[in-house]
């Protein structure tokens, strides 16, 4: 893996390079073994928090691992395009616009002992906007290689704190076009479904349920992208005991096995079917 500037990296991309790099702020990583119609993301994979933020934070190391997307990217890292984030969502979230992308509370519990400087909000907003000037660069390229891209838009999400059964994969769509990739959508959903688990955990998966495709990577790549579908893909954290801080490494490699074939196996379908719509 290189140390890059975005400019380099952004570059290697125009020039259909493959490579592996992490950002020189060390804020997010790309992986392209080959340039494919697919990508997989995983923007709430980290964990780093800038240390001078430390003593300035009202959460715990343990609230911000509970709200985060642990191994989503290990879920999805045998696949030849892997952008995923470093940095938690605390810090600033890639799943929000700039003007939202950091807290100042969090799910109920104030976040700063006191506001951050305008200088602290500043490098955290230019790690977001560099991030989606990688993105944009990347979805471009392949778009006009490919035609048509499918983003697989993996999350992770607290089961527990439901007071319902709920689906232990969830695909939201509210935000992309559903009539022309109706049927797409549910051969993900089937596919998903399918997915035998370790642990007697009973598989199941659904459109909709628990969140909607509501997040701002989903929104952004839409809206500025004709021919790309992001697939929010939502995997509840059936693979850790999320009161615990334990990863369950059976059901992680689980998962990355099946999805290994699963995905790859529908982006060609998605694209053999679009690439001449």
């Amino acid at each position: 893996m290189e140390k890059l500037s975005v400019s380099q990296i952004i570059s290697k991309i125009n020039n259909e390079e493959s490579f592996s790099a992490v950002a020189e702020d060390y804020s997010f990583t790309l992986k392209i073994d080959q340039y494919v119609p697919y990508v997989c993301a995983a923007v709430h994979d980290g964990h780093q928090f800038r240390k001078e933020l430390w003593n300035k934070c009202l959460h715990t190391e343990y609230e911000r691992w509970y709200e985060e997307d642990p191994k989503t990217k290990k879920m999805v890292e045998n696949h030849p395009i892997i952008l995923a984030g470093r940095d938690s969502r605390f810090e600033y979230d890639l799943n929000r616009d700039p003007e939202n992308a950091i807290y100042e509370d969090a799910w109920g519990k104030k976040l700063w002992k006191e506001p951050l400087t305008n200088s602290e909000k500043e490098k955290s907003l230019n790690k977001h906007h560099n991030f989606y000037k990688v993105v944009d660069a990347l979805i471009a390229k392949l778009e006009q290689k490919f035609g048509v891209v499918v983003v697989y838009d993996m999350h992770s999400y607290n089961w527990q704190r439901w007071e319902r059964e709920v689906p232990v994969f969830n695909i939201g769509i509210s935000n992309v076009d559903q009539k022309r990739f109706d049927e797409t959508i549910k051969i993900w959903r089937k596919s998903l479904e399918e997915i035998k688990l370790p642990n007697n955990i009973k598989t199941s998966a659904k459109i909709n349920d628990v969140f909607k495709g509501n997040g701002y990577f989903l929104k952004h790549i839409t809206h500025k992208f004709d021919n790309t579908l992001v697939l929010a893909t939502e995997v509840s954290k059936i693979y850790c005991n999320e009161l615990e801080e334990i990863i369950f490494p059976e059901v992680v490699d689980t998962i990355q096995k099946e999805l290994s074939v699963r995905l790859k196996d529908h982006a060609l379908e998605f694209y053999n079917k679009h690439k001449n719509n």
